[in-house]
């Protein structure tokens, strides 16, 4: 175990090795017994020591089962690397319990989509919800995904969303920092009252300023499920249309007003600056009438 290593945490440190690239697929292989420490299991918050000798087994990428479909998915960029999709509202983006069909991963089988050491979800290196549209970036090979995991650790891959709620902001900008985790009463949910905490960090920025609702530019430091619209109802801004944790229906909303408009980073092969923007959909472009309105 190098010295660098002391003290940190099993998970952590597995995941900033080449052949694991992330938390995710770190806890994986802890939870199949794939990783020894002087030769025994240990859970993933376990401490590191520097004399302690590490033994982990990577399995092979299993491929995928699944079936492609014909989904009417826009690419907004592509290459021989990755690819940045436009995700439609109302998709899921990969199969999970009560979805097996119809994913934004179906749609996308037929476009060369690799890597992460999922069978089930092939190149996802981030996630958008399901009634959350726009830009997500999907890798086409195990290097591009690895590399690509290593920009989004490093927050070289910048997120920012177009995001509508309903009150006004106190200054023209802001920033949160506050942790995440599933809500001590409701496992459904995330919150910040929570025993399983894990950092989460969001800044914002005014765009416009409407008779009861305000236009945000929000980027992410961090991605944990449904961050910004937790953090944003944390401060008395809820999401326009968010059935959870905002204001469900406002302005005639089917869905939250959240959507990622862009997306920019360096190309993880060639390191060329990689700039992708996304419109807003017509309900959301609707919605925003309204509210000017």
């Amino acid at each position: 175990m190098p010295p660098e290593a002391a003290g940190e945490r099993l998970d952590r440190f597995l995941a900033l090795l080449e052949d694991v690239g992330s938390r995710a697929a770190a806890e994986r292989l802890i939870e199949e017994g794939r990783v020894l420490v002087d030769g025994a299991p240990r859970p993933k918050s376990h401490r590191l020591d520097p004399g302690e000798e590490l033994a982990l087994d990577v399995p092979e990428s299993r491929p995928s089962s699944l079936q492609p479909e014909d989904l009417d998915l826009r690419l907004a960029w592509e290459d021989e690397h990755l690819l940045v999709v436009d995700k439609p509202a109302g998709i899921v983006v990969h199969p999970s319990a009560g979805h097996a069909r119809g994913t934004l991963v179906h749609g996308l089988l037929g476009r060369a989509v690799a890597g992460g050491g999922e069978a089930e979800r092939p190149g996802i290196v981030h996630r958008l919800d399901r009634d959350t549209s726009g830009l997500l970036v999907v890798a086409r090979s195990e290097e591009a995904h690895r590399r690509l995991q290593r920009l989004l650790r490093r927050r070289e891959l910048v997120r920012e969303y177009i995001v509508l709620v309903r009150g006004r902001p106190r200054s023209r900008r802001g920033r949160i920092e506050a942790a995440i985790g599933r809500d001590r009463r409701d496992p459904t949910r995330m919150s910040l009252d929570t025993a399983t905490p894990r950092e989460a960090v969001t800044e914002f920025e005014l765009v416009e300023l409407f008779p009861r609702h305000a236009l945000l530019r929000v980027r992410l430091g961090t991605g944990r499920t449904h961050q910004i619209r937790v953090h944003l109802a944390a401060i008395d801004l809820p999401v326009a249309g968010d059935p959870i944790y905002g204001v469900e229906g406002d302005l005639g909303l089917e869905r939250q007003f959240l959507h990622a408009a862009r997306l920019a980073f360096p190309h993880p092969f060639t390191e060329e600056p990689v700039e992708v923007d996304s419109p807003l959909p017509a309900d959301l472009q609707a919605a925003l009438e309204r509210a000017r309105g």
